[in-house]
This record gives structure tokens, sequence and C-alpha cells, in this order.
């Protein structure tokens, strides 16, 4: 994972949702979303981190987190990474509006629910306002599920252009 300058080296304490979208009612992402998932993503050098811990209505099987809501947790955070990473290279003040375009998940092996899980995402590609994201969910230093996505800025007119804001 390139750029994250160590374990708990912040760029930026303040997540990027509170940051930028502090009315976002996202299911996975979103601060004013009572009954969503509240994902806090930071900058750590190029990449995107949030720490969550899950609970036990998030399980699937025995104690073990279900697949959906891992998916929604890694394209929440793939989502920010992209649109952090175009702010960034574009010297935008805020991130623009993005949204997923493609998006795979890979389960490498059941996540428990009873330790927090890190979320990590990174820019691997942009062109245009279209940023490939790879991300991962590792629990307790073990990576459990991957991620690669196709996020893509929209433009004015698009439902999820002013979604930051």
């Amino acid at each position: 994972m390139p750029g994250t300058g160590g374990a708990g080296m912040s760029s930026d304490p303040q997540s990027l949702q509170d940051r930028y979208a502090p009315n976002s009612v996202c299911f996975g992402c979103g601060p004013k979303n009572q009954k969503g998932l509240r994902v806090k993503s930071i900058t750590v050098g190029d990449a995107v981190i949030a720490d969550w811990t899950p609970g036990e209505e998030h399980v699937a099987f025995g104690a073990y987190g279900s697949g959906g809501i891992i998916s929604v947790l890694l394209d929440c955070n793939g989502n920010w990474a992209a649109a952090y990473a175009l702010m960034k290279a574009k010297g935008l003040d805020a991130p623009p509006g993005t949204v997923t375009a493609e998006y795979t998940v890979k389960f490498l092996r059941p996540s428990p629910i009873d330790r927090q899980w890190r979320l990590t995402a990174w820019a691997t590609r942009m062109d245009g306002d279209r940023v490939n994201v790879s991300g991962e969910l590792s629990v307790g230093g073990t990576v459990t599920a991957t991620m690669t996505g196709l996020f893509v800025a929209v433009r004015e007119g698009h439902p999820a252009f002013d979604r930051w804001r």
C-alpha cells in the first residue's frame, strides 16, 4: 500500500466526512444518517483510512461480518479515496461529487466482529475525472477482503453533484 506514512501518522486527524460532508445522509459514511454505518475516513499520506467497529447486528454467520456490510464499508472508503485524490490533483478546496462506476470485492477469509476493522484505500490511476482505487479490509493486521473500483466525478445536473455540500 503506497504512501501511508506509517500507522497512526495522520496527515489530517479530522475525518473527510466531517470536514467536507457534515450533512451527508449516505448509509455508509453520512454523519447525518443515525441508522447508517457512519464511516470516518482520514488521510494518511496518499491513503484514506477508517477504523470501524462492527456490532452483533452486522453478523452474517457465527461471529463473522456480513459481506454486504463489508462491501458498503469498502465502497464508501474507496469513494472518499477517489474524491480526495481528485481534490489534491486538481488543487480544489473541496472534493468533487463522485460515484461508483465499477466495483469488485474479493472476500479472502471471514472477518471477525469481535475486533475493530481497518479500511484502507488509495488511488492507483487517474484519467481526467475517473479514478481507479484499490483497497482492503484488515482485522488484527490480517487482510480479510480487498476491493478495486472505478469512481467518477459527476457533472452539474447529476443527482450526486452536490453530495458533499
